[in-house]
């Protein structure tokens, strides 16, 4: 049991890692952005297997990411130097993270096309200008987050 337990916390310090990642942060932000609109307000109506879907792809993006940081690290321990399969395995790699976030976007606009719900997310912020500054405040807050600013490296 205590042997299963310590795999939580391994798996926790990878999760801490990859939050050391740009890329991951990207993908958590977007999808905090998301899942912020989707449950806060009411505008789009979803069925649960939309639901399932955008929280599968979700964490395929998020775990396809993760992999792709693994890969990296392996790559720079078992070479060091620049060598052109290393930088071939890194791209391809990175082409894996692309072609699932590409998918992620198709799916997510197939999900969430609802013309009735952006208008109705311009009509409220048309009304509400304030609310407006508030999301540009919080993009800000989300550019800290992705870039680091005032991170030490």
């Amino acid at each position: 049991m205590l042997r299963f337990l310590r795999s939580f916390r391994y798996a926790f310090r990878g999760l801490a890692l990859c939050l050391r990642e740009r890329n991951f942060r990207f993908h958590i932000a977007l999808s905090a952005y998301m899942y912020g609109f989707l449950l806060v307000y009411d505008w789009f109506v979803l069925t649960r297997g939309e639901w399932a879907a955008l929280v599968l792809i979700t964490a395929l993006v998020l775990a396809v990411e993760a992999f792709n940081t693994a890969i990296e690290a392996v790559v720079d321990l078992a070479c060091p130097q620049r060598h052109p399969l290393a930088a071939r395995a890194k791209d391809i790699g990175a082409a894996a993270v692309l072609v699932c976030s590409a998918g992620a976007v198709v799916a997510g606009v197939v999900v969430l096309y609802q013309p009735e719900a952006f208008r109705a997310m311009f009509t409220y912020y048309q009304a509400r200008p304030g609310m407006l500054v508030l999301l540009g405040i919080s993009l800000v807050g989300a550019a800290w987050f992705i870039w680091g600013i005032g991170r030490k490296k």
